[in-house]
């Protein structure tokens, strides 16, 4: 069973990454990063690399636009720290341009359900980032909603396995949740 699960919501620009990587730093130095974007333009392939020059050198980096848990499960190895970042974007990823609800749904509560079997059976802190994007307005397309519902049933579930959830507001951690 996971010994800490810290989960952090914000908005963009929040605080949320940075936060994140300084618990993982004061927690230890045998860390696996899991990195869930893409490159798939130029400009995003930018973000990467300065989120790539954040971390340590001595953290372990893992790839990957999907299917977390089993990921973390077969990558974990002497890690004491896995901080998943982000959720946002692991959605996004499951959607792809999928304006089927059900479809969308069944896809994205499966990765929670297998993310949330991975948290409960590893014997590490987790720290999982994510956006918060219930406060907004209703977005004007199918798809847009259907991104906003699927990554805010996905936050309760993260939310609901966190032993702390915070939610960052211009770089400050306020405390939502503590076991």
């Amino acid at each position: 069973m996971a010994k800490r699960c810290i989960f952090l919501l914000g908005g963009a620009r929040s605080g949320k990454s940075n936060h994140a990587q300084e618990l993982a730093e004061k927690l230890s130095e045998k860390v696996l990063f899991v990195a869930t974007a893409e490159a798939l333009d130029d400009e995003m392939q930018a973000r990467i690399n300065e989120h790539k020059k954040s971390r340590l050198s001595s953290w372990r980096t893992l790839e990957t636009p999907a299917n977390l848990g089993k990921q973390i499960e077969q990558q974990v190895g002497d890690a004491e720290v896995v901080l998943i970042d982000c959720l946002t974007l692991l959605v996004s990823n499951l959607l792809g341009e999928e304006i089927d609800y059900e479809e969308a749904e069944k896809r994205v509560m499966a990765e929670m359900e297998r993310l949330a079997g991975c948290i409960s059976k590893l014997d590490v802190t987790f720290i999982i980032v994510s956006n918060e994007v219930g406060m907004g307005l209703v977005p004007e397309n199918m798809l847009g909603r259907i991104y906003r519902d699927m990554l805010g049933k996905t936050n309760q579930i993260i939310a609901k396995h966190a032993t702390e959830v915070y939610l960052m507001v211009a770089g400050i951690p306020m405390k939502v949740k503590e076991k």
